[in-house]
């Protein structure tokens, strides 16, 4: 075992964030370390290991690591000396030893006395030491917590206090716990104006200001700081404990929704919690959660447990679930409780199971927002004094015709209490009938509703009612040919024949051919329908020319003559409004606003003020309006308008997702989160996309190529807000874009996504895993034919090999960029003398490095003469800098 090969292993862990596979680095460095018999080598492995155990979530395993490097310190400090390291993992050992309750208390009291022992001895501050006394009396319910707080605050700060975010959130927590919310604010907002750059911030001091931003009545400011704060922890086993403050947060906020999904996310981690702490607290918060959603009305519902431990996963009962955790989080209350002599662990328990809602309704995103209930409608027609049968039938019919369909069915209610003692007669038994039918339809029962209407059309007809019989015919074959049945047109044909030759003054014929030119409407039969059309007596029903127009208007549309069409709708909403004003117009405006924005392709002020009417005036609620929200979003982000479009796209989604039209909300989340991008909002953006993948990408998505196309572009809108906010999971989501993309054979799309994967890995400084992709992204650009992207990724890949450490890898690999330059086409000579410069500047930076440095400065001499051939002053300076450095070097 070689030296060189701990190095290797160390800088691979350097790259990896805390979690198992960067602990399974060091582990094996460790053994490598030991089995070459270097004590100091190991040594000094074992204090990173501890570090990697402690932020990775096994914080049990520190205890050991740390120990031993501490005695082997004590031993022999001038050999073993890391005094700073094991004085600063001291603080945390000291933390973790209260998350255990099979570990006395007196062991943890002996830390902190040797703690303040060593720290005395080194000539530190207390302050750091104080924070631990303070942790460890609020843990047990100390009284003395408070005193200590005044000590940590008033002790000087030094090296070895926590960083500027972690000291402060420890005092937000405490002074959140003793309901001094102000106070606690006024001490974070430094530390949230400030770039935070510790493993552990921003993410804990935003998860701990969340009851303070509460309490202190800034309920954006808290939702912003969940979202923020739970991005991060989500990823994080270590972080379970935080994670169950959002659940909590969730719980109280009325997200139980959102909470749930928590849950689920995160439920299998139970079975190998950092500590039972932080298991008691996310059993805890996660049981609370549970309580709120079957209070919702969902306790029917299961929840998926993961498979662990031999136990295969299961849809586990809702209530049983809750009742479990509950039982759990309280289990593990009581061990700590007996450990600690006091209840107050118990007491935090019970709080959460008991917690009530602070706020109703706590909206986390524009597009979660829970719509205005729509106004209250003008009171009904009142019918209960009427006593008439026939009275109540006339009122139906006329109400239902205005669709009034509170009034028509209060109608029939009447009638139905007073035929229980009056004997109806036939005709009115028909009519009732006939309205049993329409009843149906509305409950959504079309057999039912086609069984009534057969029955009425028969009674009818024995009765002689011609014009009632055929009225329900064109019904009945209405909702036939809904249902793909033929009858249907047979039967609507029939009533319109009839009423052509026998008019009536109600405008039976014009109603009949108009169900029948939406009937062939909906079977895209264009020609029929306008066939149907033509035969329209305009002077027969002249209240219903906007509904005539508006259906010519859409056989045009369907039969591809847009113009015709569009003048038609037109026509429609000029008649609409005549007979009812704007809310009646409101179906032919959103048909032609929808037209026009697809035809010009961008919001026209036509289509704007269309769509403004519209929304104007529905009332909140109505679907039609959540619509018109959806095409003034669509319209204004075609526009290239994409700060106008999200406040519309968020309302359209929160209209169809409270009306449970989740299907046509799911697309818009993609143009919403498009939005939010373009705009530069990147965290809305990010979870917009989140919020839209499962349903396009996941095992109930449906399977056709629109949802195909829109995952794909969901997925590249996620990668590039996870590139902006700096986040490691940028380079996963641009790796599967590849992966996507290789399985269309689009290499040109391949070579993109990995070289974006390879930037992103290259900004977090994870050169050995960029090298990766853009190697690999050189390949692709090769089989896609674009010699550029060739010379540039292995010119990238070589640079990154350097910066990781992997310096013999790294010259080939450049001079395999080189080579590559030969393929640059000949008719672009600034494009190759430019990436000939670039890649002899970073040649000649890389044979430096590695001490070749005659070569190196040929290198860069020929990048000075390439910049300043293409007049390039900036980076010719900068190769002269580097040629001048190394012809120095070379003096020395």
């Amino acid at each position: 075992m070689s030296i060189d090969d701990v190095a290797a292993l160390m800088t691979q862990a350097d790259e990896l964030p805390y979690g198992e596979a960067r602990t399974i680095l060091v582990e094996d460095a460790l053994r490598r370390a030991e089995a070459a018999g270097d004590d100091v080598l190991a040594f000094r492995v074992r204090a990173r290991l501890t570090d990697a155990y402690q932020y990775g979530g096994e914080p049990a395993k520190a205890f050991a690591t740390f120990s031993r490097t501490l005695a082997e310190h004590d031993r022999d400090p001038g050999r073993f000396d890391e005094t700073h390291v094991l004085l600063w993992q001291m603080k945390a050992v000291v933390s973790s030893l209260t998350l255990f309750p099979e570990i006395p208390l007196d062991r943890t009291y002996a830390l902190l006395d040797d703690m303040e022992r060593r720290y005395l001895a080194g000539g530190h501050s207390l302050q750091a030491v104080y924070r631990r006394r303070h942790v460890v009396a609020q843990h047990v319910g100390d009284g003395a917590a408070d005193n200590w707080y005044l000590k940590w605050r008033a002790a000087q700060r030094d090296e070895l206090s926590d960083c500027e975010g972690c000291d402060p959130t420890g005092m937000v927590r405490h002074l959140a716990r003793v309901g001094r919310h102000e106070e606690a604010f006024e001490i974070a907002a430094p530390v949230l104006s400030s770039e935070l750059s510790c493993n552990e911030q921003p993410q804990s001091v935003l998860t701990a200001m969340l009851p303070v931003y509460l309490h202190t009545g800034r309920p954006e400011q808290a939702a912003d700081a969940h979202r923020r704060a739970y991005r991060v922890h989500r990823g994080r086993l270590a972080d379970l404990g935080d994670i169950a403050e959002h659940l909590q947060f969730c719980a109280i906020t009325g997200n139980a929704a959102r909470g749930l999904e928590i849950v689920q996310r995160h439920l299998g981690w139970l079975d190998r919690a950092p500590s039972p702490h932080s298991e008691m607290e996310f059993a805890a918060a996660s049981a609370l959660v549970l309580d709120r959603v079957a209070a919702a009305g969902h306790g029917g519902a299961a929840v998926r447990r993961p498979a662990s431990d031999g136990r295969p996963a299961a849809d586990v009962p809702l209530p049983e679930l809750r009742a479990e955790l509950a039982e759990r989080a309280t289990m593990l209350a009581a061990r700590f409780d007996d450990r600690n002599g006091t209840s107050r662990q118990g007491d935090k328990v019970r709080a959460t199971l008991a917690a009530e809602p602070l706020v109703e309704f706590l909206p986390l995103a524009a597009h979660h927002r829970r719509p205005v209930p729509a106004p209250s409608p003008a009171p009904p027609e009142d019918v209960t004094s009427v006593d008439d049968l026939d009275a109540l039938l006339d009122i139906a019919d006329r109400r239902r015709t205005h669709e009034d369909v509170d009034v028509t069915l209060a109608a029939w209610r009447r009638f139905d209490v007073l035929a229980e003692s009056a004997e109806p007669t036939p005709l009115q038994n028909a009519r009732r009938l006939d309205g049993r039918g329409v009843e149906r339809a509305l409950d959504g029962d079309e057999e039912g509703a086609i069984a009534c209407w057969e029955e009425t059309s028969r009674l009818f007809g024995e009765l002689g009612d011609e014009t009632r019989r055929h009225r329900a015919l064109g019904r009945l074959g209405a909702m036939r040919a809904k249902r793909g049945d033929p009858r249907g047109l047979e039967e609507m044909t029939a009533a319109a024949e009839h009423f052509a030759s026998h008019p009536t003054e109600d405008g039976d014929a014009t109603g009949s051919l108009l169900r029948l030119a939406y009937a062939h409407v909906e079977g895209d039969r264009p020609a029929d329908a306008l066939a149907a059309l033509d035969r329209v007596d305009p002077d027969d029903a002249p209240d219903r020319a906007g509904e005539m127009w508006f259906v010519r208007g859409r056989s045009l549309l369907l039969a591809g003559q847009t113009d015709d069409g569009v003048a038609a709708l037109r026509r429609s909403v000029e008649a609409a409004r005549a007979s009812g004003g704007v809310k009646e117009a409101a179906t032919p405006m959103l048909l032609l606003a929808r037209v026009l924005a697809r035809h010009e392709g961008a919001a026209d002020e036509e289509t704007l003020a269309l769509l403004d009417e519209v929304i104007a005036a529905l009332p909140a609620g109505s679907p039609m309006r959540a619509a018109a929200h959806s095409e003034r979003g669509l319209a204004l982000l075609a526009g290239d308008r994409p700060a106008d479009a999200v406040a519309d796209l968020a309302e359209a989604i929160a209209g169809w997702t409270a009306e449970g039209l989740h299907e046509q909300a799911v697309h818009l989340r993609v143009d919403l989160a498009a939005g939010y991008l373009s705009t530069g909002r990147f965290l809305e953006a990010a979870e917009a996309a989140e919020e839209a993948l499962p349903a396009l990408e996941g095992p109930s998505a449906p399977e056709d190529r629109r949802n195909r196309d829109a995952g794909r572009r969901c997925r590249l809108i996620l990668a590039h807000a996870q590139k902006e906010m700096g986040e490691e999971d940028a380079a996963a989501t641009f790796a599967a874009l590849a992966e996507h993309a290789a399985e269309d054979g689009e290499h040109g799309a391949v070579a993109h996504f990995l070289d974006e994967a390879g930037e992103v890995l290259t900004g977090l400084d994870r050169d050995a895993q960029a090298a990766a992709r853009f190697a690999a992204a050189a390949e692709a650009f090769e089989k896609a034919g674009d010699p550029y992207g060739v010379v540039r990724a292995r010119r990238r890949a070589a640079m990154c090999l350097l910066w990781c450490g992997e310096r013999d890898q790294a010259v080939p690999a450049m001079e395999a960029a080189r080579a590559a330059l030969a393929s640059l086409p000949p008719d672009n000579e600034p494009a190759r003398i430019w990436e000939t410069a670039l890649v002899s500047y970073d040649q000649g930076r890389l044979l430096a490095q590695i001490g070749r440095l005659p070569e190196a400065a040929s290198h860069a001499s020929a990048a000075v003469d390439g910049f300043s051939a293409l007049d390039e002053t900036g980076p010719a300076e900068e190769a002269a800098r580097l040629r001048d450095e190394i012809t120095s070097a070379m003096r020395e």
